[in-house]
């Protein structure tokens, strides 16, 4: 059994955030991530804990369009009381166009914007982390964005430049500030860092003193509900995103949760020790079951749902004695009640192997130089450089 939580002697946080006309019970966003934050995985991240939900990336080009993945992807079932989706896009225009129609068909009421994806087919166009450099049209795709969505709260997403010589972060969140978004998050990496070594958590303090008027999130490293406490009290961000942490560990919202509102002295020690997740094998496994159910709906059958879910299975079984011969089948299942009879096979009562459990997860890679256009870095403004290539960048990719 891993070591008791860390409590905070005295309430010395605010465990709600406004953004914008929203105020979230806890401080905690769940992270896009493409493929993973569909709408069945935050129904099932909701069921543990709070916060807000985002979707996953969607670029404005394909909601402009309608293709049939992207209006299926801003879906959001009725349950999701605030609608959160994540745009990307390196027009002004389309992004506009893009958020006037989820205001006036009634589809979000939080629209966030990925400036973040390192992706080397996303930044070689001047996409994602690589697109703030040009700083005019940075400025113009996110005043307008903001100018589109009228009452609807618009937040920026962004990391902290292309590589540690190229940083674009403070001055790309004050023009984000300026142009009245609700909140700014940072991943403390660069995207020449990707997702590898460990973020610079200092970065955020300097973000946190920069801007004063809108909440500022932290995002790098969250990997329990202790380090999103050290975060917030070592760089006073007023918020947490949890990406990576949480795959295959829904119940990590339910620790946050419980870990902000001690904190705040809204619970007891024992309530929030008693709150803390330590799931034995059965609850990890039916944990699993429960989003292979919910993605059976989202896709509306069951063999997409077990191919989709497929990709969690090792991230919900780490650290747990389960073979390889089980893991391997559960990849195989084409039907929930094949998976129910290897889930069957455990023995549920395995405890909670603790660290093994624990830590990060996920895609990490090592730190690579980034893809950019011809010349990007010759000019801050795409005048100079750059607009050719803009043209074939919003692909559907992911990350941040």
């Amino acid at each position: 059994m891993p070591a008791t939580p860390t409590l905070a002697p005295a309430p010395t946080l605010a465990p709600k955030l406004t953004i914008g006309p929203i105020t979230l019970d806890v401080p905690v966003v769940l992270a896009p991530m493409a493929g993973i934050t569909n709408t069945a995985y935050r129904r099932l991240c909701r069921e543990y804990g709070a916060g807000l939900y985002v979707s996953e990336m969607i670029t404005s080009r394909a909601l402009v369009e309608r293709t049939p993945e992207s209006m299926r992807l801003i879906a959001h079932h009725p349950s999701e009381t605030t609608r959160s989706i994540q745009l990307y896009g390196v027009d002004p225009k389309t992004m506009a166009e893009a958020v006037t129609m989820l205001v006036a068909e009634d589809r979000a009421d939080h629209i966030d914007m990925n400036f973040g994806c390192p992706v080397p087919k996303v930044t070689r166009r001047g996409g994602g982390a690589a697109l703030p450099w040009k700083s005019d049209l940075f400025r113009s795709i996110v005043e307008a964005a903001v100018t589109a969505a009228g009452d609807i709260p618009v937040t920026v997403k962004m990391r902290k430049g292309i590589d540690d010589n190229h940083l674009t972060y403070l001055e790309a969140a004050r023009a984000a500030e300026g142009a009245g978004v609700a909140s700014i998050a940072l991943h403390a990496r660069t995207a020449g860092d990707f997702y590898s070594g460990q973020a610079d958590w200092s970065a955020i303090t300097k973000l946190k003193e920069t801007i004063t008027s809108v909440p500022v999130l932290g995002n790098g490293d969250i990997w329990s509900a202790d380090d999103a406490l050290r975060m917030v009290d070592e760089t006073g961000c007023d918020g947490v995103v949890v990406g990576r942490g949480c795959l295959g560990r829904p119940w990590l919202f339910g620790d946050l949760a419980a870990a902000f509102r001690h904190r705040a002295g809204e619970i007891t020690d024992a309530e929030a020790t008693a709150a803390r997740a330590f799931p034995p094998l059965g609850q990890a496994a039916e944990a699993l079951r429960r989003h292979a159910e919910l993605l059976t709906e989202f896709y509306d059958g069951e063999e997409r749902a077990c191919r989709d879910i497929r990709k969690h299975v090792a991230w919900y079984f780490k650290g747990y004695p389960v073979g390889h011969e089980v893991r391997a089948a559960l990849a195989m299942v084409t039907t929930l009640a094949e998976m129910d009879d290897l889930l069957a096979t455990l023995d549920p009562t395995l405890p909670y192997p603790g660290i093994d459990a624990e830590g990060p997860r996920g895609r990490a890679g090592r730190p690579k130089r980034p893809a950019l256009p011809d010349k990007w870095l010759d000019s801050r403004t795409l005048d100079t450089t750059g607009r050719a290539e803009l043209a074939g960048a919003e692909v559907e990719h992911s990350g941040g």
